[in-house]
């Protein structure tokens, strides 16, 4: 900035200094008026339209895929890149915390009096950033595609040819088990599904040789086979479903070469 600019830039200042209003109560109580006008909005609204509801809650669904709200979702997006456990921190706490202080750090770090966007480069290419990476990320969480159901029972089929358990129907019956409650949101198998909370890849958990009485007793009750397993209980699909899903975990040794 050249000297006329720079007492261009004073004089500006001067001016708004002395002929401005104080922050309390003018500014507060704008902001005031504009919040009441806001909920009276949509209180209007919600009285002529309604509220949207969804459907009602089915507790026996197993093929239900939890979704965060739209604000959330550059953080849900954030989790698919890091990974659990080992980066996990860094994506929930590390970048979200290092933003917002950097965004607190702001008013500190670029303290010129110019009002002006063009003339406050720092500012302005830091809000531009802070603009794109959101809207991508959220951009990115709400159009991420989950594993429906409905897909991968398709892929039944090919994974007993891959697993060599084509001719055990049991095992077949336990892979349709597991496509259709949503393991895969969880666990990895044959490189489908994701790993959330530690959850481990399946694709060959038959090669532990731990046998079909250890599944079914971890099914029915993960965290008294592992202490702190933060994976739900399946006793109440029953012990042919159960015995089923064990037959499939078994049976699930590795893709055959």
């Amino acid at each position: 900035m050249n000297q006329a600019e720079k007492e261009e830039s004073l004089r500006e200042y001067a001016i708004l200094k002395n002929e401005g209003k104080p922050f309390f109560p003018y500014a507060v109580a704008k902001d005031s008026v504009m919040a009441v006008i806001v909920m009276i909005v949509i209180m209007v609204l919600a009285l002529l339209f309604g509220a949207e509801l969804g459907p009602k809650v089915n507790p026996d669904s197993t093929t239900y895929v939890p979704r965060p709200d739209w604000y959330f979702y550059f953080l849900f997006y954030l989790l698919r890149i890091f990974k659990w456990p080992e980066s996990v921190v860094i994506g929930t706490v590390g970048i979200p915390t290092v933003l917002l202080l950097l965004l607190f750090a702001m008013p500190f770090i670029d303290v010129r009096a110019e009002r002006r966007p063009l003339r406050r480069p720092v500012a302005l290419v830091a809000s531009i950033l802070v603009v794109l990476s959101m809207g991508i990320l959220t951009y990115k969480g709400a159009t991420a595609k989950e594993a429906l159901a409905s897909e991968l029972l398709g892929d039944v089929t090919s994974w007993a040819q891959k697993q060599g358990f084509s001719n055990n129907p049991q095992a077949k019956a336990g892979a349709r088990l597991f496509a259709s409650l949503g393991c895969t949101n969880c666990h990895t198998y044959l490189g489908i599904g994701q790993h959330n909370l530690g959850a481990p890849d399946l694709s060959a958990e038959g090669a532990k040789n731990k046998g079909v009485a250890f599944e079914i007793a971890h099914l029915k009750c993960p965290s008294c086979v592992n202490a702190g397993s933060p994976m739900p209980s399946f006793a109440a699909q029953g012990q042919k479903n159960l015995s089923e899903l064990a037959a499939f975990l078994v049976a699930s040794k590795g893709p055959h070469s």
